[in-house]
């Protein structure tokens, strides 16, 4: 099955701009795995309808990308 944001990025100027912004407020991800919730943020609101505008882009991508930082296991305490 074929990514879901696969030519559905934008222009660069737009995935830059946000991206970069998420990078900034999410230093432990990794900028490719921003720039991946950020493409895909944009296709699902293009599939449904909505306009993609950066500031909605950058919410919902900001949604996943808070999901998956607090979703990771806390450090583990040495025994």
């Amino acid at each position: 099955m074929p990514a879901l944001a696969a030519g559905l990025d934008g222009p660069p100027a737009f995935r830059d701009r946000v991206s970069s912004g998420l990078a900034a407020e999410f230093p432990t991800v990794p900028p490719g795995t921003v720039a991946r919730r950020v493409a895909d943020a944009r296709a699902r609101a293009e599939h449904l309808g909505i306009e993609a505008t950066p500031e909605v882009v950058e919410r919902v991508a900001r949604e996943h990308l808070l999901a998956l930082v607090n979703s990771a296991p806390p450090p583990r305490s040495p025994r």
